[in-house]
């Protein structure tokens, strides 16, 4: 690095340093993109210069939902080992939010001090970010419809995954999803040393495949799939009767490793972060320990206590992820734990424009259910009608449902907080932007 990079880069570093202290001076955020932001105006190369810096390598979590809780599991084992790990921890997984990351780990003169930068990246932006950054380790989580308005269809994001990763080094290593059948046939093409993790218990199949599936074709011959059993949307055990294609061998068996969170969902999410943490040298006893006690991400299963009331936030932006989410509180809702629930739907940027997605949503299995379900935020009344078709399709219902309508989501909040009783848990399922909103309405602090 010649004179005027190390100037440029000195000055990068102190700009950011000086946004981050100032954002979160004055309690307007946790200062997770617009110190990267600016940063990147002094020094456009400013990525691929931290990137090259991380001592034992870059890890990029990619897929369409799990991201942030697989990230912070994967952390959450490093540093159990003495690691110190670099990450994207607020979620903000577009480059400017990854350049904030790794900025919040250099010193004064942009040296950067973290063994492992865990980097939650977007699955469009994955092509890229591998044009500045040679990590070592990319950990493909899943591929579902997510966003219309903004990305293409998951085989498209596949072709393009592919394009970009194949020139990387072969001692790069990819773990992918052997139960998705894009990801399964992705790797399958790859030079590089690859390894699939994936469920491999059938008494959590389920009992038909829901409406939102993206990918039960054949990636290679297009023939539909035979599936022995689908886990979630169409991630399952699945083989092609007509050109013989089939789910890729996974390093273990999953029924040893333990459920951390609610949700199948998770339990992916668990079997992701052990194997990478396998691959990086730790022994599978060590990993047990370490996630044991491990506490959710914001707004992924995040549990808070406010006034007294027990409240679990679970994030939803896409039909998989909201059905998956609808799935585990049904589970409790059996139990008699779950009697309310607040739903809030925004449509901005952060959640994508094109709210169609909810009529690919199970929402009759909430419906059937009875108790309250209360609806909120900019698409309230898309929600309400959606909820409200359900109702129709279930009039023999056995179970009541009491829906209630709240444009303010202050007043929903309080709404749904009154009508939980003190012994149960408020469920809310939000969009991106909408679970920003409520966190910063229950705990006084927003995203910036």
């Amino acid at each position: 690095m010649n004179q005027v990079d190390r100037l440029r880069l000195g000055l990068a570093v102190a700009v950011a340093k000086t946004v981050t202290a100032g954002v979160r001076l004055l309690n307007l955020g946790a200062a997770s993109v617009l110190p990267g932001a600016i940063a990147r105006r002094f020094h456009p190369k400013l990525l691929s210069l931290l990137c090259e810096q991380v001592k034992q390598g870059v890890i990029l979590v990619v897929g369409t939902n799990g991201k942030t809780t697989t990230s912070l599991l994967l952390r959450t084992i490093l540093e159990d080992q003495g690691s110190k790990v670099a990450h994207n921890d607020t979620g903000a997984n577009l480059i400017n939010g990854l350049v904030t990351a790794l900025l919040g780990n250099t010193n004064l003169i942009g040296q950067l001090t973290a063994d492992y930068a865990i980097l939650e990246v977007d699955e469009n932006i994955l092509p890229l970010l591998l044009k500045e950054c040679q990590p070592r380790l990319i950990l493909g989580l899943n591929l579902f419809r997510d966003q219309l308005d903004r990305y293409g269809e998951v085989d498209t994001i596949s072709q393009r995954w592919q394009t970009a990763i194949a020139p990387l080094a072969s001692d790069t290593t990819i773990v992918l999803n052997a139960d998705d059948p894009t990801l399964s046939y992705l790797g399958q093409q790859l030079s590089q040393k690859v390894r699939y993790f994936g469920l491999s218990e059938t008494s959590l199949y389920l009992e038909e495949i829901p409406h939102a599936v993206d990918s039960i074709y054949c990636p290679r011959c297009g023939h539909p799939l035979d599936y022995q059993g689908v886990y979630l949307s169409h991630l399952g055990d699945f083989n092609c009767p007509s050109c013989g294609f089939t789910k890729s061998k996974t390093a273990f068996s999953s029924e040893a490793w333990p459920q951390i969170l609610i949700g199948v969902y998770n339990k992916y999410n668990t079997l992701a972060a052990g194997l990478v943490a396998q691959e990086l040298g730790i022994e599978t006893s060590k990993i047990f320990n370490s996630i044991k006690d491990f506490r959710a991400a914001f707004g992924r299963a995040e549990e808070l206590r406010i006034e007294g009331q027990h409240i679990r936030i679970l994030l939803s932006k896409n039909p998989v992820g909201m059905n998956e989410t609808i799935r585990a509180v049904n589970d409790l809702k059996v139990t008699g734990k779950a009697s309310t629930t607040l739903m809030v739907l925004n449509d901005r940027i952060p959640d994508g424009t094109d709210v169609s997605w909810i009529w690919d949503v199970d929402t009759e299995k909430l419906v059937n259910l009875g108790g309250t379900l209360i609806v909120s935020g900019d698409r309230v009344y898309d929600m309400a009608l959606r909820l409200k078709y359900s109702q129709e399709t279930l009039p023999n219902s056995q179970n009541p449902l009491k829906l209630v309508v709240k444009e303010d989501l202050k007043e929903a909040i309080q709404t749904a907080l009154t009508l939980t009783p003190s012994d149960e848990t408020l469920h809310i399922i939000p969009t991106y932007s909408a679970m920003l909103e409520v966190r910063g309405i229950l705990t006084g602090r927003q995203i910036l």
